[in-house]
């Protein structure tokens, strides 16, 4: 199948064409880049020289309509929702990496994406992809919403839970930390090697934009309209996500019993794994690859349940995902492409 990635040259973009390069069922036929047409991809990517050196074009949907069956877009937030609604209607089947297509209220982009939504009829068509969630809905998709890093790493953490409607979610707090390639590749002040390195901060506390995805997600679960506190942090590393969820339940559980939960979820998914006592997620356990691991622990004291979940945020956060939606849409084995073992950086 030809597959072609719209804003190749980001860290997310980048990521998938590593991934789809070694995928056995794909060609790669169509890459672009707004900043950089005309140059060869080792120009702005040079560990690319002589493996894989295409031409990148400016955005074309004919071009990318005669040359392609399945379109990435990992293009920012607010570009995406331009560009998707062209590739849909030329008949293409699309996976879109930014924001655009996840929410199902378009009220809700200027209050958290401070822009209005100028493709909203397109809401209601695209699945959440998430496939631990809606493999079945995907296989049928025309249109995907790939999730964002924190969702990914908080819903899985939580869906378990959700889905028997035991959480307590008054009680709920979700504190993840991030490597500093979750806020792309664009250069900001914050983003400088002197302020990242030998810090530790938390940003947008209370007020993140991942913020309605993830309670839209838990809340479909949940079968209700739910609320939770989350807080994120920027760590002073590239790549990685921990998160740590703290919350009440309202039943009366032990941890074995919740443990034994989250294996019954999760007992036909190849890339989520969930770690025995006493092991604990890591960001190095998961580095460059698409599993998400969890643990629980029951804090009998404080009657409180913790979980803990590790992912990448560029692989299972997005690119990896994005494949693993690909495979499902277009009917290749799910795993196919992404069963590589973690890197220990």
């Amino acid at each position: 199948m030809r597959v072609g990635i719209i804003g190749v040259t980001g860290y997310t973009g980048s990521e998938l064409l590593r991934l789809l390069f070694l995928h056995k069922n794909v060609e790669i036929t169509y890459v672009t880049s707004y900043s950089f047409a005309g140059k060869t991809l080792a120009e702005i990517h040079p560990h690319y020289l002589d493996i894989i050196e295409p031409v990148l074009h400016s955005f074309s949907v004919e071009e990318a309509a005669e040359k392609t069956d399945l379109v990435f877009s990992a293009l920012p937030h607010g570009k995406s929702m331009e560009v998707v609604p062209q590739l849909c209607a030329a008949g293409l089947k699309v996976i879109d990496l930014s924001a655009d297509f996840r929410l199902l209220d378009a009220a809700l982009y200027p209050q958290w994406y401070k822009r209005e939504h100028s493709a909203p009829q397109y809401l209601e068509k695209a699945v959440y992809g998430l496939p631990e969630l809606y493999k079945e809905k995907i296989k049928k998709a025309s249109l995907v919403a790939n999730p964002g890093c924190y969702p990914t790493a908080v819903i899985l953490a939580l869906a378990p839970l959700a889905a028997r409607k035991i959480v307590d979610w008054d009680t709920l707090i979700a504190d993840a930390k991030s490597g500093t390639s979750g806020a792309g590749r664009t250069p900001s002040q914050a983003l400088h090697y002197a302020e990242c390195t030998e810090n530790f901060r938390a940003y947008r506390v209370a007020e993140h934009q991942h913020t309605p995805e993830m309670e839209q997600e838990l809340g479909r679960l949940a079968g209700q309209k739910i609320s939770f506190t989350f807080v994120p942090h920027l760590l002073p590393m590239i790549r990685g996500i921990l998160s740590t969820i703290y919350t009440g339940l309202n039943v009366e559980t032990t941890e074995e019993e919740i443990r034994n939960v989250y294996r019954e979820f999760y007992r036909n998914e190849s890339f989520v794994r969930i770690l025995p006592s006493p092991f604990l997620p890591e960001t190095r356990n998961v580095y460059a690859s698409n599993y998400c691991d969890l643990s629980v622990k029951w804090d009998p004291r404080k009657n409180r349940l913790i979980i803990i979940s590790a992912i990448d945020n560029l692989v299972k956060g997005a690119a990896g995902q994005a494949v693993q939606n690909m495979n499902l849409m277009l009917g290749f084995k799910e795993e196919e492409g992404l069963k590589a073992i973690p890197l220990r950086p």
